[in-house]
């Protein structure tokens, strides 16, 4: 007799072996953007791999663009070729996964597109068994979200949850969510005219993760490690999204988005609340988002007098990356040459509340760093110095790192003695990394997300009050910010860590960022 292991999901409340998706249609809007071709359909072809995607099941690509079906799975097949994290492409996979794969031409305000769009959807109900089960996917520039979800409504193909029980419609909508507290706010008052809370995915991929998702399980299933996660043990938290790319072709959008608006605002927010969250009460999606939110409304407010003391920011200049020589950020294609839009953000942040009364947590992102790396780093106390006073050095403070990309793991420093007749102390460091342990390639966030949603499960799906708890947060900034244009810029050089006063805003209290 053959055993094997099965491997828990310890995000659902009732432990499964795997998720199971309804039979449903996935209909991408702007099908034939970058992140269909990118993360989207390299993410069903890898969930159609691992048998995760439902048994009775369609993808329709719903776009403006003249394409036949043919066309359109040619396309993802090269788009698979490049960037599916399975290689090289399994044909008999595709063969069964590309009589799945449909397009529709379309304008997003064409009311004659929508109604052959839901004659068409009913035709792959028969074909292939969906039950009339639907996901939609608005992969597209934000101001399009209200219209599509309004035609959507109007031609019935969204349902209204109070009178169908049989079969379920959702919207997956990517960030941003808004633009500031009064967009958001707009946006979420347009939407929910057509839909219920509980049919709105708002999608963050780093929530998508391995070790974001890891990170509940490490503080909960861990008590050596809860049982210290507050003020009494911890000195700081740093959380960093290093990026070592510029701007690229996304100047455009990138103008009109920034640091804070693009990463602050929703990943480093979201991982601000997983880190400083209270156990929920279960790992049902409701409570897991009640302890975040709470996190969020704990968020001190910055001082508009002396907002600069706690907020850095930085537009990079010309420098070395990776010994090639690098542009400014205001030489970028559609970038104004006299642009004040930041590409660096550092700042400091405090919960007020009894777990973390007193606790500094330090923010940084910044494009045009040195490397690429996204981590939490948690620096606990210094152990009491009069041990030590007499050999000369002071042990270095205990950090825990929790690394979401790359090289996925958790390290932890600590002290030993180096062996010999003296005493001297030395950091050393205890490492996991998962693809070494594990032996496997973790899934792509995109592969998660969109089976979750496939399956009805919001847990790593940002909540509406999650999302204006942020902005109310961040939007004095921006409007502190559009009365005060920054006095220099660019002011740090690509390839270093960012301005030189984000060093001086950290160091205040003898602490210093971290070398990554």
């Amino acid at each position: 007799m053959v055993t094997t292991t099965e491997f828990k999901n310890p995000l659902e409340e009732a432990i499964k072996d795997n998720k199971i998706a309804d039979p449903c249609i996935l209909v991408i809007f702007g099908a034939t953007g970058d992140l269909t071709a990118r993360k989207l359909v390299p993410a069903l072809y890898n969930l159609a791999i691992e048998g995760q995607l439902p048994s009775h099941f369609a993808c329709v690509g719903f776009a403006r663009r003249d394409k036949t079906h043919q066309d359109f799975r040619a396309e993802m097949l090269d788009a698979i070729g490049k960037y599916s994290r399975t290689k090289p492409v399994d044909e008999e996979i595709w063969k069964n996964f590309s009589e799945q794969i449909f397009y529709h031409k379309s304008e997003f305000g064409d009311d004659e597109g929508y109604e052959d769009l839901d004659k068409y959807l009913k035709e792959l109900d028969g074909q292939f068994g969906t039950k009339g089960n639907r996901v939609f996917y608005l992969s597209t520039q934000p101001s399009f979200f209200p219209g599509i979800i309004q035609k959507l409504h109007q031609h019935k193909l969204i349902y209204d949850i109070n009178q169908e029980e049989e079969k379920w419609s959702r919207v997956i909508i990517e960030k941003p969510f808004g633009h500031d507290l009064a967009s958001a706010k707009s946006l979420q008052q347009e939407i929910t005219q057509y839909l219920d809370e509980s049919q709105i995915y708002r999608i963050d991929h780093y929530l998508g993760k391995e070790t974001v998702q890891n990170l509940l399980v490490f503080r909960f299933s861990n008590p050596i490690f809860e049982a210290i996660w507050n003020n009494r043990h911890i000195d700081h938290v740093q959380i960093t999204v290093a990026e070592d790319i510029g701007i690229g072709t996304r100047g455009k959008f990138w103008e009109e988005a920034g640091m804070l608006r693009d990463i602050v605002q929703n990943h480093m927010m979201q991982l601000l609340s997983l880190v400083g969250m209270e156990p929920p009460t279960s790992f049902k999606a409701s409570a897991i988002h009640n302890e975040k939110v709470k996190v969020m409304e704990s968020l001190r407010p910055f001082p508009k007098e002396t907002m600069d003391r706690y907020i850095v920011r930085g537009q990079y200049g010309t420098g070395y990356i990776n010994g090639q020589e690098v542009i400014s950020y205001r030489e970028e294609n559609n970038v104004s040459p006299t642009s004040n839009v930041e590409t660096f953000i550092a700042m400091e942040l405090f919960i007020d509340n009894w777990r973390w009364a007193g606790v500094p947590f330090y923010l940084r992102a910044g494009k045009r760093m040195p490397k690429k790396a996204t981590e939490i780093a948690i620096t606990f106390r210094d152990a009491p110095g009069f041990l030590f006073d007499k050999s000369g050095k002071k042990p270095d403070p205990n950090i825990l790192v929790i690394r979401i990309q790359p090289d996925e793991g958790i390290s932890l420093k600590m002290n030993c003695k180096v062996p010999g007749l003296g005493s001297p102390i030395q950091p050393v460091k205890m490492d996991f990394r998962y693809g070494s342990y594990f032996g496997a390639q973790p899934p792509e966030a995109y592969e998660r997300l969109i089976c979750d949603c496939m399956s009805g499960d919001s847990t790593l799906f940002a909540r509406v009050d999650e999302v204006l708890a942020s902005w109310r947060l961040l939007s004095p900034v921006l409007e502190a910010w559009a009365e005060n244009p920054p006095p220099k810029f660019p002011n740090y050089q690509s390839g270093t860590w960012g301005p030189a006063v984000a060093e001086e805003m950290i160091g205040r209290e003898g602490r210093h960022w971290r070398m990554i």
